[in-house]
């Protein structure tokens, strides 16, 4: 097992002991949202979802009424913040996450708050090939999935994105790379990622919300690297950064930003040629 893989077993193992979504919702905060408490609930934090989902679909320039006829496969589901809201936009989605137990709660939660009968669910068991066929789906969305995933796992993962969309589809990824804070961050969080192997000790720190969001920060992706694998095969490439972040300056794309990303974070959005 990856040391990334790690945390969300020990999350799914944690999500599996609760009865229900709002128990999840409420005290593995530290897995989904940085919050807990008796007071939350996941109607709250699908409303989150609901809130992002279309602040991004129409920041991007993709939240016509044309979705209503589309499939989209939703890489990084967890249990379905913003699944829910993907179903009563999309005619189809198709959820991809690493965990089965995520995948549950994610039925659970399109179950209370979307259309479960829109909803197929596929298990990423390797980290980085998706049970999709070829060319299945209008449009591949992901976000803060990569840069949880091993750097080689994240490229792959790009990569079946484009595969599983048709072309003249959309790819709607989101990454993080590297900023001023990364000299600190990142050795620590390599610490926390080796400490995660250490039998008993591993499964326990991945439990623990300060030290499991450091190691989380598995990975930083430039859009030079990611473009630099599937540049090729995808056009009318845009990459959509933080206002507060200078701008990437990459030939052959054009830039916009958003005020709602992270200046940690970056998104390429993109036709499948």
């Amino acid at each position: 097992m990856r040391r990334n893989h790690v945390p969300w077993r020990a999350a799914g193992t944690t999500t599996e002991k609760q009865h229900s979504a709002d128990e999840v919702v409420r005290e593995t905060g530290w897995v989904f949202n940085n919050v807990t408490g008796g007071d939350l609930s996941l109607a709250e934090f699908v409303e989150t979802g609901d809130h992002e989902t279309l602040a991004y679909l129409t920041a991007f320039g993709l939240g016509d009424d044309s979705l209503a006829s589309q499939t989209l496969v939703e890489i990084g589901s967890g249990i379905g913040r913003m699944t829910a809201s993907f179903t009563r936009l999309f005619a189809e989605v198709i959820a991809c996450d690493l965990d089965a137990a995520f995948l549950e709660r994610c039925r659970e939660t399109v179950a209370q708050f979307g259309r479960p009968d829109r909803l197929r669910t596929s298990p990423v068991a390797d980290g980085r090939t998706i049970a999709v066929a070829d060319d299945r789906a209008d449009m591949a969305f992901s976000y803060i999935t990569f840069q949880h995933c091993h750097h080689d796992d994240a490229i792959a993962l790009s990569q079946e994105a484009v595969r599983v969309v048709r072309g003249g589809g959309h790819v709607v990824l989101n990454y993080r790379t590297w900023t001023g804070r990364d000299a600190v961050l990142w050795p620590a969080g390599k610490i926390v990622r080796g400490l995660w192997r250490v039998p008993k000790l591993g499964p326990f720190i991945a439990k623990r919300r300060s030290l499991a969001r450091l190691g989380w920060q598995a990975n930083r992706l430039s859009p030079n690297e990611v473009l630099e694998v599937i540049g090729a095969r995808i056009d009318d490439i845009r990459i959509v950064r933080s206002p507060k972040r200078h701008a990437f300056g990459i030939p052959g794309t054009t830039e916009d930003t958003f005020e709602g990303i992270n200046p940690s974070h970056w998104w390429l959005v993109a036709t499948v040629a």
